[in-house]
């Protein structure tokens, strides 16, 4: 990902949403607007900067920048806490002598941490940055068991763009690839050099027009909670809310839960999931083993 690129169009974007009303500039219309949102001009006014500083920033030219000059953008531009992280990471990654994460490949999921999701009553997976699925306790392998089942790389990205099994598994897959992409956005502006990322874009640019539109737009998410409505070949509809929770030692990945609220068909849908587990697990105990025969 080409930086100076990412932060002229970050910026741009974020400023064409922006109307003129919105900014609190109500006079400032009129049918001789060519551009759509703010000018340049309107925003270096409202964040208190010159139209000469603020354009070298919106060329990509803000490794200089200090946080309140960045603080003040975010603000004209109203940013939310995401974009405003995302225009941070920016920022540090065009700095004189940014300090670049290493984006070798994670370790395995070691045992212990194979163990706290084993024990856990609810759905969990592990993730990284780029949502690729690393581990996952019984009722997170069931929940996801169509981006598990060795088909392809179990990816939230991948599965979302290119399996046509999520046109049924997710009740709006529109936000559902929303989500995706403005993750990956927020993965790419933290690390523009990780080849890992890189790749997956480049994968899911090339082989999704889909894609390709939807990353243009430069929307940014981290992903900490949220709500996902999903359709379960086996539960049904689950309405569930999920929760990250950073393990500690790796800031890269997370533990991931999902849960319903209690008294709700989505409860109920969730203790029938965690059945047909357990139900599965006694039918593979009980089927017969192999004897070996004797050489």
């Amino acid at each position: 990902m080409q930086i100076e690129h990412e932060i002229k169009d970050f910026l741009m974007t974020r400023r064409a949403r922006i109307t003129p009303e919105m900014a609190g500039l109500p006079f400032a219309g009129g049918s001789d607007r060519r551009v759509a949102g703010l000018r340049r001009e309107e925003v270096a006014m409202l964040a208190g900067l010159s139209v000469e500083y603020y354009t070298r920033m919106e060329r990509g030219r803000i490794g200089g920048a200090s946080e309140s000059v960045l603080d003040a953008v975010a603000r004209a531009l109203q940013l939310d806490a995401d974009e405003r992280a995302h225009l941070n990471d920016l920022a540090r990654n065009v700095a004189p002598s940014p300090r670049r994460r290493s984006s070798a490949k994670a370790s395995p999921i070691s045992s212990s941490v194979q163990q706290v999701l084993d024990s856990m009553t609810v759905p969990a997976v592990v993730q990284n940055e780029r949502l690729d699925i690393l581990a996952a306790n019984g009722l997170g392998r069931a929940l996801y068991s169509a981006l598990l089942d060795g088909s392809q790389r179990p990816n939230f990205a991948l599965f979302a763009f290119l399996d046509s099994r999520a046109a049924d598994f997710y009740t709006n897959l529109d936000d559902a690839r929303d989500l995706c992409v403005a993750v990956l956005r927020a993965t790419a502006g933290r690390d523009p050099l990780d080849q890992q990322t890189t790749q997956l874009v480049g994968e899911l640019s090339t082989r999704s027009a889909d894609f390709r539109q939807r990353w243009a737009k430069h929307n940014v998410h981290r992903h900490m909670r949220g709500r996902k409505v999903i359709n379960h070949p086996v539960a049904g509809l689950l309405d569930v809310t999920y929760n990250d929770f950073a393990l500690r030692g790796d800031p890269h990945l997370s533990i991931t839960t999902y849960t319903a609220d209690p008294g709700t068909p989505s409860a109920d849908n969730l203790t029938l999931l965690a059945t047909w587990v357990d139900t599965q697990s006694e039918v593979a105990l009980a089927a017969p083993k192999e004897i070996p025969s004797r050489p």
